[in-house]
């Protein structure tokens, strides 16, 4: 291509210019100026399509959901930043908020939109939306494990109603009837702890009642002179001779009547079984005897606890 001259009317001859060059230059500018501009367009034709009177109407959810997506994940809605509101009674900031209001939509609207969008996909979510289904089933879906979420997008895409909304029922009324298991499940384990709670409670005040009488005995204990200990342990063992002697003159001789009884009525003698319990009795207490090599009382004696001092 041949170099061009500019000769000025009045001045110095201007520098020359390849044509080459000065076309290249054009391109790289027209490049620059596009690359601005793209995203600056997009928000401008998404909100000339929301306020054209049903032109917006011509997207479908999906399409219309997935360029929304795109403006947020990239945040293209600061685009609208310094253009006055439709009122024009404030200069909008480039928020999201502001956006979804100029398409007339909430923020809730639109990422809940977004949200189904990225669970389903496109296609699952247009075949859906073909179907009728509402946002509150989609929520529901949503919701779903991982696996069901899945087998639900793959009768999406293939369109039939009725075969997804039999598997939907289906996999809804499963996760109803598990979740109702274990809340039952967990209402039961929260009654075992109560319960055990409850026992817990109460063994740990019995220790708590059986450590303070412990430590009150041993203060006692320390305080006490050797008279005053030795008579405590005789007031016990007197106690527990007693219980053991009212058991054999109470329980033990009314189940030996009844055995007598029996054995007159029956034309029995149990004798013989009620002298081996005595017996067994008397062998116990000679072994008490021998292993404390106590003496015996001479016949007609008063035991030593009932003497007069002991008394």
């Amino acid at each position: 291509m041949a170099r061009t001259k500019i000769q000025p009317v009045d001045g110095p001859e201007l520098p020359v210019l390849d044509g080459e060059m000065l076309t290249a230059s054009q391109n790289a500018m027209a490049m620059l100026q596009a690359s601005h501009s793209n995203e600056r367009d997009m928000v401008n034709q998404l909100l000339g399509q929301a306020q054209m009177a049903g032109a917006f109407e011509e997207f479908s959810r999906t399409v219309r959901t997935s360029k929304l997506a795109y403006v947020k994940e990239n945040k293209l809605y600061r685009a609208i930043a310094g253009r006055k509101s439709p009122h024009g009674a404030e200069i909008l900031n480039g928020t999201w908020d502001e956006f979804c209001a100029l398409l007339g939509r909430s923020v809730d609207q639109v990422d809940r939109d977004i949200a189904n969008l990225r669970a389903f996909g496109e296609e699952a979510l247009d075949s859906m939306s073909r179907m009728g289904i509402g946002y509150r089933e989609l929520r529901q879906y949503r919701r779903l494990p991982e696996d069901e979420q899945a087998a639900l997008i793959e009768v999406a895409k293939v369109g039939d109603k009725e075969a997804f909304l039999d598997l939907a029922e289906e996999i809804i009324s499963k996760n109803a009837k598990e979740k109702e298991a274990l809340t039952q499940r967990l209402d039961d384990v929260n009654a075992d702890y109560e319960a055990q709670g409850e026992v817990m409670a109460k063994k740990t005040k019995e220790l708590d009642s059986a450590k303070q009488e412990l430590e009150k005995n041993r203060k006692r204990i320390q305080a006490a002179t050797p008279e005053d200990v030795i008579k405590d342990l005789r007031t016990e063992l007197v106690g527990i001779q007693f219980e053991v002697e009212a058991k054999i003159l109470g329980e033990l001789r009314d189940g030996f009547s009844q055995m007598a009884e029996h054995g007159a009525a029956n034309g029995q003698d149990h004798r013989g079984y009620q002298a081996d319990l005595i017996r067994q009795l008397e062998v116990t207490l000679a072994t008490v005897r021998s292993e404390f090599n106590l003496p015996e009382h001479a016949e007609g004696s008063a035991p030593v606890w009932m003497t007069a001092p002991e008394a």
